[in-house]
């Protein structure tokens, strides 16, 4: 009988990969199309793993030495790979290093028939993610292997959701403008507070953003955040996606079916687009508002439940409540405290504040580096209308930082036919019948123009900052 031993170091080790986790969860099952590498040069025990772990539902592949364990990695790419410590052309090390060297990250568990404590570190050091040394206890081998391939599991859902959270982690107030100044206030004196909120503004402002800001910065941060869009969803879908249902209820309905509602217990529910929800389902959301009760679709039990509720939508409630497309009491309910985005084209001095916080988070998901815009690029970010907000503004600069050679994005490919037109020049024998303002456009303009619109040489020459330059050329719409 082969036998497995840790040294004390290796036993300690264990902790981090996932001793809590419930054997019967991991014993006996193995993740589809996962597959364990056996490098081994020693035939007989070659043949007692692959025999053994088969049997206990592992995939199996061979490899004598390191050179061939390579090629195999690069072609199966295998889930996990058991290695002996030393082979005819090297050692677990040097599969070890050349792992590193092509940034791979399949987990190695090293097995030894000459233990020390000094290898035992090092193996560690280089990367291994387990040392055992033989003879092998099976059961407790094909164990150990399930376990590093649940934690490797649970390493890929975290850092998914690492991901998602730093994307998610953007900032709603982005920019120095008043308008945008306004909202922060007044989301930080409801972001503590159960009440429902109604976020109002065109697509692409980041009503989502702001929504799940409110609910990171409240009481219930630790709870659930469930983003429901109500959009383009059938009245049957919308309905048993948010209250679910029970076995039978309809044909399909073949087990019952927790609904988002349930899921957001405790957290938040933020309702997207709610102005296209359909007046059916609206009365019954009325209900939950009201008295945080509903019905699951074919259960006469009443359920209740502890959310609060973040809708948003782009079109102006009251004139659908006026159009009879919203129900009235529906709206007064969750519009106790309403929050307006303001539309990109209100706020220019903030365009390229967001485009640079895009721009760096544009540069980590793309993997292309850190990213500048040039002069020219600017200018076209700055006369354009924004119809589609700051989501276009992300897309725009996606397409771009695709484009750039080295970092460097000298324009946007905006269309000419969506700049804001520039107004006609004064002349200036009219310059004593101006307004203040019309003389601080036409003295912007001529100096801008005598420095051929080279923005930097132009603000020092005006004795501003760069930034406020840029808003005012915006302002003004200075550049065609």
């Amino acid at each position: 009988m082969w036998t497995l031993n840790y040294t004390p170091l290796v036993t300690s080790s264990l902790v981090g990969l996932g001793d809590k986790i419930k054997t019967e969860l991991v014993v006996g099952r193995i993740m589809d199309g996962k597959s364990v590498l056996i490098v081994e040069d020693d035939e007989d025990l070659l043949g007692v793993l692959t025999e053994h772990l088969s049997r206990r539902g592992f995939q199996t592949l061979h490899a004598a030495g390191v050179t061939s364990a390579c090629d195999l990695i690069s072609s199966a790419s295998p889930a996990v790979i058991l290695c002996d410590y030393s082979l005819n052309d090297g050692n677990a090390f040097e599969l070890l290093a050349w792992l590193r060297g092509h940034n791979l990250v399949t987990p190695i568990v090293v097995m030894t028939g000459h233990a020390t404590i000094e290898l035992a570190v090092q193996a560690i050091k280089y990367g291994a993610e387990q040392f055992v040394t033989k003879p092998v206890d099976m059961e407790v081998l094909a164990t150990l292997l399930r376990r590093v391939l649940e934690h490797q599991r649970i390493d890929k859902k975290q850092k998914v959701q690492n991901l998602q959270t730093a994307r998610y982690e953007r900032d709603p107030f982005a920019g120095g403008s008043a308008a945008i100044q306004q909202l922060r206030g007044s989301a930080e004196r409801v972001a503590g507070s159960d009440s429902t909120v109604l976020l109002q503004g065109e697509t692409g402002t980041g009503k989502g953003v702001l929504a799940r800001w409110l609910h990171q910065t409240g009481a219930r941060k630790d709870e659930p955040f469930v983003d429901v869009n109500c959009a383009g969803l059938s009245r049957e879908l919308l309905e048993s996606e948010l209250f679910g249902y029970q076995r039978g209820a309809f044909t399909g309905a073949v087990s019952n079916k927790e609904g988002l509602l349930e899921a957001a217990h405790r957290g938040t529910l933020f309702l997207d687009e709610i102005g296209d929800m359909d007046p059916m389902v609206q009365s019954k959301l009325l209900k939950v508002v009201e008295d945080k009760r509903f019905h699951r679709l074919g259960d006469v039990r009443e359920r209740m439940v502890d959310v609060r509720i973040i809708a948003a939508s782009h079109c102006d409630l009251k004139k659908l409540v006026e159009q009879g497309r919203f129900r009235s009491d529906l709206y007064f309910r969750i519009s106790p405290i309403e929050l307006r985005i303001p539309p990109l084209r209100e706020r220019p001095e903030d365009i390229l504040t967001i485009a640079e916080h895009l721009l760096v988070q544009l540069g980590k998901d793309l993997g292309v580096g850190p990213l500048q815009l040039r002069d020219s690029a600017i200018q076209e970010l700055l006369c354009y209308s924004w119809p589609g907000n700051i989501r276009e503004l992300r897309n725009v600069l996606e397409r771009a930082a695709l484009f750039a050679e080295m970092g460097i994005i000298r324009s946007t490919g905006l269309k000419p036919e969506k700049m804001l037109p520039a107004p006609a020049a004064v002349a200036p024998s009219q310059d004593l019948l101006l307004t203040l303002d019309e003389v601080e456009q036409l003295h912007i303009r001529r100096i801008f123009e005598a420095e051929g619109g080279n923005v930097i040489r132009a603000a020092a020459r005006l004795g501003i900052a760069k930034s406020s330059l840029y808003a005012k050329i915006r302002q003004y719409g200075l550049m065609r």
